[in-house]
């Protein structure tokens, strides 16, 4: 149990410090994100054959088209969120990133038919305060700030569209369900970078390359392989609780190396956000 819990905390800290590698990597979001599902999957892949994780060729199969349908979305999902941190700063984007279980909370009883119960209407109620706080709509938010927000609005649609659709897939476990939807991401922004713009790897100098293969094995196969190895042994409203740690993280590393901070009343809304978002996975 301690253990499992150690490797949790590692695993949100991990992904808390994303934002700050993203930023200093100088390629278009679509390529960062190419980069890491494509060196994500492949140390996931040599991960799972260290421990022996078995994959269900069958099970793949009869999920086939809402796993390349979700990992397409993952893909997508990361460029946006990149998108976010380069137009606004790494806390409105994470926080906005956060908005995500709300959206299913939302959605829910639509797609999912699940009641929307009052704790359900008041965690929505709360985020959706805490968004307007953290937009500062009618302050001094810029254009480029309202844009990162945007960006981060639509990564977190995105990334709840992933969860929804999860919920459908039968007989896989939760590594092999994120080992072949960060491969189907590759698969498909593949092409799609192919298609809309110049790679350009090659321009990249030593630390640049380094950055990337950070983000890579560090914020993506190390950080997946933590995660799913400490869920056997945790119940999940300790996994929900410990989940906050990389929103909170995210936004500590930020201003300590960024120099990025957040007004009162944006650290308000910012808690509204947060506080919405685990009412809506405590009811979920």
């Amino acid at each position: 149990m301690k253990s499992a819990r150690i490797k949790l905390i590692v695993a949100m800290l991990i992904f808390g410090s994303i934002g700050i590698f993203v930023r200093n990597i100088p390629l278009s979001s679509g390529q960062i994100a190419l980069a890491r599902g494509m060196i994500g999957s492949i140390f996931l892949l040599l991960a799972s054959r260290l421990v022996r994780q078995k994959f269900s060729r069958e099970a793949i199969r009869r999920n086939f088209i809402l796993l390349i349908t979700s990992g397409a979305a993952i893909g997508f999902n990361w460029i946006l969120l990149f998108e976010a941190y380069k137009y606004t700063t790494v806390p409105k984007a994470t926080l906005c990133y956060y908005f995500a279980p709300v959206f299913v909370m939302f959605l829910s009883p639509f797609v999912l038919k699940e009641r929307l119960t009052p704790k359900k209407i008041l965690g929505i109620s709360a985020a959706l305060i805490g968004m307007f706080l953290i937009t500062e709509i009618g302050g001094n938010a810029g254009a480029a700030d309202l844009a990162g927000i945007g960006y981060g609005l639509l990564a977190a649609v995105l990334y709840a569209s992933v969860v929804i659709m999860n919920k459908f897939l039968k007989g896989l476990s939760g590594l092999e369900t994120t080992i072949v939807q960060i491969s189907m991401a590759t698969v498909v922004l593949f092409p799609y970078l192919l298609v809309t713009e110049k790679l350009q790897y090659v321009q990249l100098d030593y630390i640049g390359w380094l950055l990337i293969c950070i983000v890579g094995i560090i914020n993506t196969g190390l950080a997946y392989f933590l995660y799913f190895s400490s869920m056997k042994g945790l119940s999940a409203q300790t996994i929900s609780v410990l989940s906050y740690i990389d929103p909170i993280f995210a936004i500590i590393l930020s201003a300590v190396v960024l120099g990025e901070g957040m007004s009162g009343m944006q650290m308000i809304g910012g808690f509204l956000i947060l506080g919405g978002s685990y009412i809506s996975e405590r009811q979920g």
